[in-house]
């Protein structure tokens, strides 16, 4: 069922993506899924299978610009002409308002993943009152000098050539550079797991890889450098379940350094329950590495235990 494609009709005339996968288990709780950058909802079946065998009904869409998502303004790679940031916020939110709708009075898990961190944690910021767990995996909010130049650079490449054509600078800051960072790499995709065939799978998907927008990198810079800030932080829920997970040979996030320093800025906003998970050998990808399952049921415990799941299992 994870496969099939449903669409949710959004007020701007855009068509969310989404897929759904039941509980296994009576439904006890909804978790909703926020992909990376240059990828696609469909990459999130391992994760969505093991969270439904512990109780939740889950529920994991296409970002604008990302997947079989269908936007005015948004084509593959770009999320909106202006106002990306509000616009798949706003999406997240209006994922979770349907989940609701259909699984009602229940608690709400936001999991994303690196892009998809950046988001979730911008909705949870922007409504922290809607979502009961949160999830943030392999994403680097740490950016500091470099967000700034990357920033400016982008600007500086927008007025050159607009904002709807792919960067040129921030593949070869990014991707390209974290590529060449792997010792005897083999491909520039290396990066995201020690594991061949996933990373050969990435590389074949059309879906995956493609070169993002300047106007997306802009997004993406601005969550970044905004989502995790002291004023932003002290919106959450004091006692909100955080879950941060990052990998110690990860070069998207320093090697978990920029995880670790999230852990660290939600402790001086004073978030009390904050669990951080270091896979030391894994790269960026925990869901599509060495050892992705047992990743995945230890957090599905995580989930069932923070959000008092009764019956709980990983088959």
């Amino acid at each position: 069922m994870f496969d099939t494609i449903a669409y949710l009709a959004a007020g701007d005339g855009a068509r969310i993506a989404y897929r759904f996968l039941p509980s296994r288990e009576p439904t006890q709780a909804i978790a909703i899924i926020s992909h990376g950058l240059a990828e696609h909802s469909g990459r999130y079946a391992l994760l969505a299978e093991v969270l439904s065998a512990s109780g939740f009904a889950v529920y994991a869409h296409d970002h604008r610009g990302h997947g079989a998502t269908r936007a005015p303004g948004a084509p593959l790679g770009r999320f909106a002409a202006k106002g990306g940031v509000d616009r798949v916020v706003e999406d997240v939110r209006a994922m979770r308002d349907l989940a609701v709708s259909l699984h009602p009075g229940l608690p709400v898990l936001l999991f994303g993943h690196s892009m998809g961190g950046l988001i979730a944690l911008s909705a949870a910021t922007r409504f922290p009152t809607l979502f009961q767990a949160l999830a943030v995996w392999n994403s680097n909010f740490s950016l500091g000098l470099s967000g700034t130049a990357a920033r400016l650079l982008l600007k500086v490449e927008r007025a050159l050539k607009g904002s709807d054509v792919p960067s040129q600078i921030m593949p070869r800051a990014t991707f390209e550079a974290w590529g060449k960072s792997v010792s005897g790499h083999q491909t520039l995709f290396d990066w995201l797991s020690r594991d061949r065939l996933e990373v050969e799978a990435y590389i074949a998907d059309p879906l995956c890889g493609f070169a993002a927008s300047v106007s997306l990198w802009l997004d993406v810079v601005a969550m970044a450098t905004s989502a995790a800030t002291p004023q932003a932080l002290a919106r959450l829920p004091k006692a909100l379940p955080i879950h941060l997970t990052g990998g110690g040979e990860d070069p998207a996030t320093d090697r978990a350094r920029a995880t670790r320093d999230l852990a660290r800025r939600m402790g001086k906003a004073g978030l009390t329950n904050v669990t951080l998970k270091i896979h030391e050998t894994m790269r960026h990808e925990t869901l599509h590495e060495l050892g992705a399952r047992e990743a995945a049921e230890d957090f599905a415990r995580w989930a069932a235990q923070v959000l008092k799941i009764t019956r709980s299992g990983t088959e």
